[in-house]
């Protein structure tokens, strides 16, 4: 299996409002930035978002570091909750738990490849995690000016 690194950040100008999420992936000595916006959503959608994102470009099965600043993404994983959901049928109380298609997704993700979810600690000192921030509301500001020009 390929070993790839990935980091990944999610943005939102309100939330829910206009949000952008960036994420880097890394094999042996290539480095591939990625991003992209939405109209409106949340700062959680905008965090599964760039993991998904960063995951669907990988087109074979490989062994993935992935880091993020969402504890809601990592804990996920790392605190098996994502196992309870699915047993679950993505349902809480009875109604469609937030963002489950976006939680199915990681979930199959996660099947395909073998990931390592890795905490870090947002806009800080890790330099590719400020980098995807940069990445993310780079892609909210482009959206804003691109509506005060329409």
């Amino acid at each position: 299996m390929k070993n790839v690194t990935i980091y990944t950040d999610g943005a939102c100008s309100g939330n829910p409002g206009v949000g952008g999420w960036g994420a880097i992936l890394f094999y042996k000595d290539v480095e591939k930035e990625i991003s992209g916006f939405s109209p409106q959503t949340t700062n959680n959608k905008m965090e599964l978002t760039a993991a998904i994102e960063a995951l669907t470009l990988l087109k074979e099965p490989c062994q993935v570091e992935l880091y993020s600043d969402s504890a809601y993404l990592v804990n996920a994983f790392n605190e098996k909750w994502i196992y309870g959901w699915k047993k679950k049928n993505w349902q809480k109380s009875g109604e469609d738990m937030p963002n489950a298609d976006l939680w199915q997704k990681l979930y199959e993700l996660n099947l395909t490849h073998k990931i390592t979810f890795i905490k870090v600690k947002g806009h800080s000192d890790n330099e590719f995690n400020n980098r995807c921030d940069k990445l993310a509301t780079g892609k909210i500001k482009e959206y804003a000016k691109a509506e005060e020009n329409n």
